[in-house]
């Protein structure tokens, strides 16, 4: 058969890439399709902007520290404005001294073409967050307070990524070294426009954002952009990744597809082999699992599940066959069936439609092969409620508006209605009970008082959450007032999530870790211990913060019936100090998931070992799961500690 006759089958895609075009429509039409390829923007290069004479001029006297190469061509434009100015001799040796950081392949190949080795990469799909990751967990870029970075910049700048490198402290030089415009012949772009809005395209290809805000503004200006915008509903967007899916949802327009890499030819080959399924997809609603209405469960079959489930029989501390496993964040970008639906919904859009929400935590649990499936929802639902604007710049950090300063703006927040205000969280899980195997339970969960008034306070996240201690320090009756305020209205939400139909919750107290001991004993335990006391006896309740080692045992006082442990804690010795009488769950580090099989299994079974058999263990990572993840290394982590032979339990 022909690729015509098993690939695209002749329907009409429309690409606007551009320096690339020719070998786009080479892809589109050797798969079959019909090909219509309209160049969008052209590269303008700014010699010798100011920012790069005054970063050339810090980078030969030794005042940069790091580099990061956000593109192929940016960096070669970069290296060749340097060297035209000061001489390549000067520039590559005090380039080298740098910590250099490529953004995926291109980059780095430009750096190796130049005889720079050594440079840190950044995992696919190569987005800001991505970025952020790999330099928070990278041992040579483990701290960037008062270091001088450059980020190479294309196009336009990446606010997200400049705006968290200097919350980290960095004093941050940005290069621009070109501006995208639109191209010199317009024409075939505003064709191309028309033809999709007036519904003649099937398929809509883009590799990179730029190319849809200048689609955007073609349409405006041809005077059809609620056309152009209401036909990308009826014809399969594609998106060469997460980046450009990220801008696509900026635009209010929903990506059907990413590849599984984000390279061209996988994007075209992948698409045309899913073009058919797709666009039988985009005719109907996306529901992957046929039982998603199905009636509950019985009493009788809730009393067996948490009688043997293995995951709840370990939060008693009760024998087990096989270690349980769960791993927090487990539905996340490191999968592509999330991608996938990610590409359609705005974070905040997953978290509130029920049936999709269902769907990611079922997909998840079942993916891996988990021992427990935890609701996909997100520790700071509670702030709209509360009065507080909420959104995730990029599809990624929270930027939280109205921030917290004093006794005044305590005294204006509403008390917390779950019932009213976040039913949507409970109608997801009682469709997520309705469809889950009854054997795997469902674990629901909220942030700590101290945790989501943190957020409040700093309007977002924090590297060292100044303005929260300052407020704690400075007005202790604000900050009780807010933290009683808190854990009244996270109880009703977590006895919500009980009622309708949570086996077990985890309180998240993650950025706790910033505390000293004494510190939080004083301005958090108290009402902590409130929150869990007003749960207890329910269900199993897990109290779970980051960098809480020198106070765990405190965090025991809580009364949680499982502590969980992050990975800068060696467990066994942390767990024989807070004491066996409780359950623990933990404490892999995230980063092992991406060493190779041989390390990554050699630490898994050292935590393993450790535990001796003991009940009560719970198997999860010291944090969440990095979207550079791959999926394989998951599941072959949870099988293998389903495979490891469960010993007699070690002596206390």
């Amino acid at each position: 058969m022909t690729q015509k006759e098993t690939g695209f089958r002749g329907l009409k895609v429309v690409s606007f890439e551009s320096r690339m075009a020719a070998e786009m429509q080479t892809l589109i039409t050797r798969f079959g399709g019909e090909a219509v390829v309209a160049p969008s923007m052209q590269e303008i290069p700014i010699p010798e902007s100011s920012e790069i004479v005054d970063f050339g001029e810090k980078l030969l006297s030794g005042q940069m520290d790091m580099l990061i190469c956000m593109t192929g061509v940016g960096t070669k434009m970069l290296f060749e404005t340097l060297s035209a100015r000061y001489g390549r001799e000067r520039v590559l040796p005090a380039i080298m001294k740098l910590t250099i950081v490529a953004r995926g392949p291109k980059p780095l190949q430009v750096l190796r073409a130049a005889g720079i080795t050594g440079a840190i990469s950044v995992p696919e799909p190569n987005t800001s967050e991505d970025i952020l990751e790999t330099l928070d967990s990278h041992s040579r870029a483990d701290s960037l307070k008062h270091k001088t970075v450059a980020v190479q910049e294309y196009g336009a700048s990446s606010e997200r990524l400049i705006r968290e490198l200097r919350k980290r402290d960095a004093r941050v030089l940005q290069l621009p070294v070109y501006r995208w415009a639109l191209p010199k012949d317009i024409e075939p772009l505003k064709r191309a426009v028309c033809m999709i809005a007036r519904g003649e395209a099937q398929i809509s290809i883009y590799t990179n954002a730029v190319q849809i805000r200048h689609a955007c503004r073609v349409a405006s200006q041809e005077g059809i952009e609620k056309e152009f915008r209401e036909a990308q509903k009826n014809c399969v967007v594609a998106s060469i990744g997460p980046t450009c899916t990220e801008a696509l949802l900026e635009e209010g327009i929903h990506a059907d597809f990413e590849p599984t890499h984000p390279k061209m030819g996988q994007l075209v080959k992948e698409l045309s082999e899913q073009s058919d399924q797709l666009l039988q997809q985009k005719k109907a609603p996306l529901i992957l699992f046929a039982d998603v209405h199905r009636t509950g469960e019985t009493a009788a079959a809730k009393t067996q599940r948490c009688r043997d489930a293995v995951f709840l029989k370990a939060c008693r501390r009760e024998p087990v066959n096989r270690i349980p496993v769960w791993l927090m964040r487990q539905a996340g970008r490191y999968m592509k069936d999330y991608r996938k639906i990610r590409s359609r919904y705005s974070f905040l859009e997953l978290c509130k439609n029920k049936e999709v929400a269902a769907e990611v935590t079922i997909a998840a649990q079942r993916k891996i092969d988990a021992d427990a499936a935890i609701i996909f929802s997100d520790l700071l639902l509670p702030v709209e409620p509360l009065g507080f604007g909420l959104e995730y710049e990029g599809g990624s950090g929270p930027v939280i508006t109205g921030p917290l300063k004093s006794l005044s703006d305590v005294a204006q927040i509403p008390e917390m209605d779950p019932d009213a205000s976040l039913s949507f969280v409970y109608d997801a899980i009682k469709v997520t009970r309705n469809c889950l195997d009854p054997m795997i339970p469902l674990i629901g969960f909220s942030g700590a008082p101290f945790t989501l008034g943190a957020y409040l306070i700093e309007g977002g996240g924090s590297k060292n959450f100044v303005k929260t201690k300052q407020f704690m320090y400075q007005d202790s009756g604000a900050w009780g007032a807010l933290m009683e305020k808190l854990t009244r209205g996270l109880a009703s939400f977590l006895k919500g999530q009980i009622a309708a139909g949570a086996d077990a919750v985890q309180i998240f107290d993650s950025w706790v870790g910033c505390l000293s001991p004494d510190d939080y004993r004083k301005y958090v335990l108290p009402y902590t211990a409130d929150l869990v006391r007003s749960i207890s006896g329910q269900v199993p309740v897990i109290l779970f913060g980051t960098g809480t080692g020198p106070f765990l045992p405190d965090m025991c006082r809580a009364g949680s019936d499982v502590i969980g442990i992050d990975h800068h804690c060696e467990l066994n010795e942390t767990w024989k100090k807070i004491g066996y009488d409780r359950a623990v769950q933990g404490n892999l580090d995230p980063a092992a998931l991406l060493a190779p099989r041989n390390i990554l299994f050699e630490k898994a079974g050292s935590i393993l070992n450790a535990v001796g058999g003991r009940p009560g263990f719970i198997f999860n990572l010291g944090h969440g799961v990095l979207p550079g993840t791959s999926e394989d290394q998951v599941k072959g982590l949870i099988q293998t500690i389903h495979e490891y032979p469960v010993p007699k339990p070690a002596k206390a």
